[in-house]
């Protein structure tokens, strides 16, 4: 009789056991979406816990590439020979020439600035011939000897302006200038000065038409051989 209320107590364990294993299993909570896995985003459903939003994939656009064409220009300096007529003569920017009247041959600087020609001169006097204006000069080639005396009518008067000078009134006469084969007679205009390093200037005047000139080059033609202006 002393086991009787132990083995009360054992069957009463044993009945409040089998109690709960006789209680319905609760269902399973369902299972989170795997959000790595390739689910769709629409069947994720959010959650109100704060979790991460679902991953979605990102698909860069390829950039645009802009071809751009640079097109270089290069300018050669090209070289053009002009062709000389034969019946010109080829000049240089000093050349001698052969003033007539006086038969002197003179060292001139050619100017192809210079409309016309011109002669530097001495003792320059105008004087009227019957009714007409002529002018007498002389002329030297700067050597020893006498100067050339020369009277010649006046064909008309021109107004040269120099810088650093006054302006001149300068008379005008038609003189025959050689070099060479080539012979023109040409308008002079006559400049009363002493000391100079070209007695004659040639300008377009006689150039035209006869000559071209180089002005890298100088006495083309040769050298005088008879005493001249220069050294």
């Amino acid at each position: 009789m002393r086991f009787l209320p132990f083995i009360s107590l054992l069957l009463l364990v044993q009945l409040l056991a089998g109690c709960e294993t006789l209680r319905p299993s609760e269902p399973a909570s369902p299972q989170a979406p795997n959000v790595f896995e390739d689910t769709p985003a629409a069947q994720v459903a959010p959650d109100a816990a704060g979790q991460c939003p679902p991953v979605e994939a990102v698909v860069c656009a390829e950039p645009e590439v802009k071809v751009v064409e640079r097109v270089i220009e290069r300018k050669f300096e090209k070289i053009v020979e002009v062709p000389v007529a034969k019946d010109k003569l080829v000049l240089g920017s000093e050349e001698y020439f052969v003033v007539e009247p006086g038969g002197l041959r003179l060292k001139a600087l050619v100017d192809t600035g210079a409309a016309t020609c011109s002669l530097s001169v001495v003792a320059l006097t105008p004087f009227e011939r019957d009714g007409s204006d002529w002018v007498r000069f002389d002329l030297s080639d700067g050597g020893d000897g006498e100067p050339v005396k020369i009277e010649l009518p006046i064909k008309r008067h021109v107004r040269v302006a120099r810088p650093g000078f006054d302006r001149q009134r300068r008379p005008v006469v038609n003189m025959s200038l050689t070099i060479g084969e080539v012979t023109h007679m040409v308008e002079v205009n006559l400049v009363e000065r002493g000391e100079f390093d070209f007695p004659l200037l040639v300008g377009r005047n006689f150039l035209k038409d006869a000559a071209v000139v180089d002005v890298s080059r100088k006495l083309v033609q040769g050298n005088g051989s008879v005493s001249v202006v220069g050294k």
